[in-house]
């Protein structure tokens, strides 16, 4: 298990990873998992992730982070879900040195939506796949031709006058007790925006919500194909160790 690399999903709740095998896109060892420290600043993620790595005394390979944030070269340029500090913060650098492993952090949403198209619900499509994630925001990722266009934050496009995301994402579902034909109807406004913006050759779907799956998609009426995730809680882990592996080999 030496040079397996390992990945890291950082959230607001939870810190979960496990050694990754690249050829199957599955976890090498059962995942393990640490609450999210609070205050939850950089320095305190780092020491959980410390004794995290210490639970696989077997793996010494390098390690993928998600973090829900921007991530430019390996610094943190947004915290919208996370503690302020971390703006500004070389994360890379950080984890890096505490670790004493080669670190490489990435957005969470490119993680899980790379993920996706290398293994689960877009796996073997060309073109351009926009993954988006429906949960406390809207998460996306645009890969185009299996290749990441990383921090494409399309959670946040203005849609008649409103942050897409506080009105069509699941928490916006859940505080106003929306009926799932009703969410349907935001979702495909929302659907049809990116649509006119990019026309993709497919839509995943993912976050918690995706297992409930039948319940909104088929309520969903755009042309592009929609299809729920498949890779659900291990897509983060996954693509974190995949995004490691693509920024070492380059």
């Amino acid at each position: 298990m030496a040079d397996i690399p390992f990945g890291i999903d950082f959230g607001g709740t939870g810190i979960k990873g496990a050694p990754v095998d690249l050829t199957a896109g599955e976890f090498a060892a059962e995942r393990e998992r640490i609450k999210t420290p609070s205050p939850a600043t950089p320095e305190a993620v780092a020491e959980v992730f410390v004794d995290l790595l210490g639970r696989f005394p077997d793996s010494t390979g390098p390690v993928g982070v998600t973090v829900p944030g921007v991530v430019r070269h390996g610094v943190v340029h947004s915290a919208a879900n996370i503690d302020e500090s971390w703006v500004g913060t070389d994360a890379d650098r950080l984890f890096t040195d505490a670790t004493g492993r080669d670190v490489h952090v990435v957005n969470d949403a490119d993680a899980a939506g790379l993920a996706e198209v290398r293994y689960g619900a877009a796996k073997g499509r060309g073109g351009l796949v926009i993954v988006t994630t429906l949960g406390t925001g809207i998460g996306s990722a645009l890969v185009y031709d299996g290749v990441l266009v990383p921090n494409s934050e399309l959670g946040h496009l203005e849609i008649d006058g409103h942050d897409a995301e506080s009105r069509a994402a699941n928490s916006a579902r859940e505080r106003e007790g929306l009926s799932m034909k009703h969410w349907a109807k935001r979702l495909t406004t929302y659907y049809r925006t990116l649509e006119m913006l990019f026309s993709p050759e497919l839509f995943v779907v993912g976050g918690g919500i995706s297992k409930q799956s039948e319940e909104f998609l088929p309520l969903v009426e755009i042309d592009t194909e929609i299809v729920p995730a498949t890779l659900l809680n291990k897509a983060g882990v996954v693509g974190a160790a995949l995004c490691v592996v693509e920024e070492l080999d380059e």
